[in-house]
């Protein structure tokens, strides 16, 4: 079979050969490397040199990433920690559709389009892309974030809400053939259908998971990943649902298992790969020629879509509880169109909803604001301090540390713990146990109500705020600990902490190993990452299962904690080359010598022979009856029959040795010392 019969394989091949240096050059100036698709999707598209004219098997491939990618993230996921968050997905999803509907179909018929038209506006801006959003949240380690739990939540509902959207379409369009009762029968069936599939998948896959690990095939226990998150994705399709809807669930269901952790690291390579296929997919659709063209109207639609999408999240988390700065930072996150937005916009074309001017300036805005949302994520934290900042009036303030003045009369010498969490709650009910006073603070205003019920000392607040910290006693705590998901505001909090309170000692519990300098270098006492600490628990508990006494494992945990947290703690080394080394360990050498009876040393501290000053040697350990001091300090006294070991140029231990076995009087030595 001839190249030119597999037209697939040449197109993936001028993908691999555009995204790859477009990739790497944004790695290199520090950009979002999503962005590097995109461009290379413009580039080779049908728009730009027109490397690829069929785009159809491009984006068939491009949903697989998509559906990978979702059924990732329900893998880290749980469905219990879903139902904790059943307020934001189903309170704030709600209402962050409902509002952006009737948000764009206001404009849009104050404009003069017809209110069907109008409606249908409301339901393509209504959706934002979760593929870029997840991705660019799990670059950054943000997934488990106030903010990024919140987006995850909103964009569920979306997903879900595209289902009642793309039925409500043919009655937009003037077609009669589905009623209110059609509609809302069909959504009830594919939620019906849904949790039976939920239901059937928790009882039926983890049997079956267990029987495929008994295998012991790394190729089969591939393709049944493969096959449940791929089956998912095509049966929740058939209901009407969408595929992303359909994996993320299929991720649910097996991130309660043990094997969780393996199915993640199994199915990343074809996740990226599938991946950068869908954010080179969107970039084909950007069309320059007509972006020139029109490139006032495409950007006052950009304009508008940003700053009105991002006003009303932010309006739906503030209804919600949330701090201003997490409300700005989940709304410049969702801030653009999804990719099933291009679905329902196809079908509303298909059915006389959609011009063919304003699908192609819509298309044209809704792939730039996919590409500027690493942007906005990224800018997101310095946007949202500097807004919750200029809100801050001086007098609120003012009164803010009258309050905190008053507070802190009654606190002192107490442990403040950032973050009610696992790791919070556990700590929290230890102090309370022994007796030591603490003050939780926590940004989850349900948790917060829940706690207070049960008489528990905490307080609603952002950490990265001073008012909040003083309000909690900070000058006059004795330790800060920060339990929190959030590596941007751990950092703030950090150097805003030690700023207030340079005595104060803060703990920091954080991730990753990478984050541990920066944290150090911005005022921590302590750093704990989760990732060295879980390393520690997996290295014990083999030596456990090997039988060593518990002394033995607690020596090595010591030793290995010990030698880890003081590499984290100090900085780089310059480099030395080999042979230089070589050449240093060469020139040293180490001699020992025995203290005889006669011996001048004897009845000497180490201090008072002057060996360093006189000879250069120095003396590294003394051996005295079969025990081995190693590095004795200056006050250590030499006895008879004590072995001393000597470190330094053989000339200088010659001269050393000269010097303690010389059988001089110890008055003689004492006057030349």
């Amino acid at each position: 079979m001839s190249p030119h019969q597999l037209p697939l394989l040449k197109d993936l091949l001028l993908l691999l050969l555009a995204s790859v240096p477009i990739a790497f050059a944004c790695s290199r100036l520090r950009l979002p490397v999503i962005v590097g698709f995109m461009i290379a999707g413009v580039l080779i598209g049908p728009f730009g040199f027109g490397l690829i004219q069929e785009v159809q098997a491009v984006e068939a491939l491009a949903e697989i990433g998509v559906v990978l990618l979702l059924f990732v993230i329900g893998l880290e996921f749980s469905l219990r920690r879903l139902i904790e968050m059943k307020r934001v997905v189903i309170g704030g999803g709600s209402l962050q559709v409902i509002l952006t509907i009737l948000l764009v179909y206001a404009l849009a018929w104050s404009c003069g389009r017809e209110h069907e038209t109008a409606l249908f506006f409301g339901f393509l801006f209504a959706l934002s892309s979760t593929a870029i959003v997840l991705k660019s949240y799990s670059d950054r380690a943000e997934i488990d974030t106030p903010h990024g739990r919140a987006g995850v939540g909103i964009l569920l509902f979306q997903d879900l809400s595209v289902v009642p959207m793309m039925l409500l379409i043919p009655i937009l369009a003037g077609r009669e053939g589905r009623s209110a009762t059609h509609i809302a029968s069909a959504l009830g069936t594919a939620l019906i259908a849904m949790a039976i599939i939920i239901f059937a998948a928790r009882l039926v896959v983890p049997a079956l998971l267990y029987h495929i690990v008994r295998l012991r095939s790394s190729e089969v226990f591939v393709i049944f990943i493969v096959l449940v998150g791929l089956g998912t994705s095509y049966l929740t399709a058939q209901l009407g649902l969408s595929l992303a809807l359909g994996a993320f669930v299929a991720g649910l269901v097996l991130s309660e298992s043990e094997y969780s952790h393996q199915i993640v690291a199994d199915l990343l390579p074809f996740r990226d790969v599938f991946n950068s296929i869908f954010f080179i997919s969107i970039g084909m659709l950007l069309s320059l020629g007509f972006l020139s063209s029109h490139i006032l109207t495409v950007l006052l639609w950009l304009g508008a879509l940003v700053i009105g999408k991002a006003l009303v999240v932010m309006v739906v988390m503030r209804l919600l509880g949330y701090s201003l700065r997490v409300s700005m930072m989940t709304g410049l996150g969702l801030a653009q169109l999804g990719e099933f937005s291009f679905i329902v916009a196809k079908v509303g074309a298909e059915q006389g909803l959609l011009r063919a001017s304003d699908q192609q300036i819509f298309l044209a805005a809704a792939s730039l604001s996919m590409m500027a949302t690493p942007f906005l994520i990224q800018a997101a934290p310095r946007l949202g301090y500097a807004l919750q900042s200029a809100l801050s009036p001086k007098s609120r303030l003012e009164s803010d540390a009258a309050a905190a003045r008053s507070d802190r009369e009654r606190l002192g010498g107490h442990t403040i713990v950032v973050g009610y969490g696992l790791n919070g709650r556990n700590l929290s009910t230890v102090l309370r146990r022994v007796g030591i006073p603490y003050l939780i603070v926590e940004l989850n205003p349900e948790l917060v109500r829940a706690s207070s019920a049960r008489s528990e000392p905490i307080q609603y607040g952002d950490a990265t705020r001073k008012e909040v910290l003083y309000r909690a006693g900070l000058p006059t705590a004795r330790i800060l600990v920060l339990a929190i998901s959030d590596p941007i505001a751990t950092r703030r909090t950090v150097r805003l902490a030690r700023d207030l309170n340079p005595h104060l000692q803060i703990i920091v519990r954080t991730r990753y190993m990478s984050e541990v300098p920066d944290l150090y270098q911005l005022g921590a006492n302590q750093v704990i990452p989760e990732e060295f600490e879980t390393s520690v628990e997996i290295f014990s508990r083999v030596l456990r299962e090997y039988g060593l006494a518990r002394h033995e494992i607690d020596q090595q945990v010591e030793e290995i904690r010990r030698e880890g947290y003081r590499m984290l703690r100090t900085p780089s080394l310059p480099a030395v080359e080999r042979s230089e080394l070589a050449k240093v360990l060469n020139a040293a050498s180490t001699e020992t010598t025995l203290l005889g009876a006669n011996s001048a040393a004897i009845g000497k501290t180490i201090g008072e022979l002057k060996l360093r000053k006189r000879t250069g040697a120095t003396v590294i350990a003394v051996v005295r009856d079969g025990q081995t001091q190693i590095n004795p300090g200056a006050e250590f006294e030499l006895a008879a029959g004590d072995t001393l070991v000597l470190l330094g140029s053989p000339e200088q231990i010659s001269v050393a040795i000269e010097q303690i076995q010389t059988t001089s009087s110890r008055e003689e030595l004492r006057t030349n010392c």
